[in-house]
């Protein structure tokens, strides 16, 4: 007997296709739908997403597309949260735009930057950077800025990604971003970490190889480059710890040395800081919400100063207001302990 409301002959809503097995849980083009047999109407199902024009990928593999590739050092974008200017978020959504990346195209500019893990400032709605090689056509979809690249552009693979290289993806952001986020990007470029990744071979190039790309480098921005390659260290770990070491120089104060040991007077290990100043026994540490996140490694760091300060060294912690809100404050309480520790000028 048919339910209230429903006549005997009511037609159901057809079953929904299960997709072929290579298509489930990974972007795919149109054209590779069709060429494993499905039909223009399963590709308009309310299942799929349609991240870019000829690109659909089911709702439950939207958010797993870049699952398996691994981190590159994604970083803070401001003061010290993970967000759309990661390196994870832009790996998903390169692996978005793969189906329809042509054979002579690569990833470029700023998300080229960003598969290297350069935390750079996250930009809200920030396209996607495509180049294109061997007099192919440059991308024009939206959502996408494309680009004519050299015909000798040097093209790597990066988290399963055609990419530019290292030094060639610097040169190509100095038109478009900041002094100081040029040098954020380098000092990342350059890092040779204290603990390796072997996920993540590092570094990616070195101080000397972008000075030498900065001699021969003509092009837009070139002159933030080369000013840019003259702030460049070696040992910076974080993006704050880049900027703070630059709000310290441009007041005047001492370069201090990144991520360096740090002894007593009988040369016993203390420990490493952030940014360290030998001749007059002071420590500046980024004091970032990452410590109290993993209290096993707070703990860990409090002891460390602790060491630091038994051992008459000055030590000055720094939290994300005092780099962004109230850098003059920060320069003055640095300007004290340098003073406390035999600093005269």
């Amino acid at each position: 007997m048919p339910l209230p409301g429903f006549g005997q002959h009511e037609r159901m809503s057809p079953r929904r296709v299960d997709l072929p097995p290579e298509l489930a849980g990974a972007p795919f083009s149109i054209a590779q739908a069709r060429q494993a047999g499905v039909g223009p109407e399963r590709l308009r199902s309310a299942d799929l997403i349609r991240p870019h024009a000829g690109v659909r990928v089911t709702r439950s593999g939207a958010g797993a597309s870049s699952a398996g590739a691994s981190s590159a050092g994604a970083s803070s974008a401001g003061a010290d949260s993970l967000g759309a200017g990661s390196a994870d978020a832009t790996m998903h959504r390169c692996a978005e735009y793969v189906p329809v990346l042509g054979p002579h195209h690569f990833f470029s500019h700023l998300t080229a930057a960003r598969l290297w893990g350069c935390p750079l400032r996250a930009e809200p709605d920030e396209p996607l950077h495509v180049s294109a090689t061997q007099n192919a056509r440059a991308p024009r979809r939206r959502g996408v800025v494309g680009h004519h690249a050299d015909p000798a552009s040097k093209i790597v693979m990066r988290a399963g990604f055609p990419t530019s290289d290292p030094v060639s993806t610097w040169l190509a952001i100095a038109s478009v971003v900041s002094l100081d986020e040029l040098v954020v990007a380098a000092d990342h470029l350059v890092l040779d970490p204290y603990q390796l990744d072997p996920r993540d071979i590092r570094p990616h190039t070195s101080i000397e190889e972008l000075g030498a790309a900065v001699e021969k480098f003509h092009g837009r921005g070139a002159a933030r480059a080369a000013s840019a390659w003259d702030l460049v260290r070696q040992g910076a770990e974080s993006r704050p710890e880049t900027l703070l070491r630059l709000l310290l120089q441009r007041a005047g104060l001492p370069e201090p040395q990144p991520n360096r040991e740090v002894r007593d007077d009988m040369g016993r290990w203390l420990g490493r800081a952030d940014l360290v100043y030998a001749n007059f026994r002071t420590v500046v540490e980024y004091d970032g919400d990452q410590h109290r996140s993993n209290k096993a490694q707070y703990e860990k760091d409090i002891i460390r100063w602790e060491r630091f300060i038994a051992a008459d060294w000055r030590v000055v912690k720094v939290r994300a207001g005092g780099l962004f809100a109230t850098p003059e404050a920060t320069v003055q309480r640095v300007r004290s302990a340098l003073h406390a520790g035999g600093w005269t000028a």
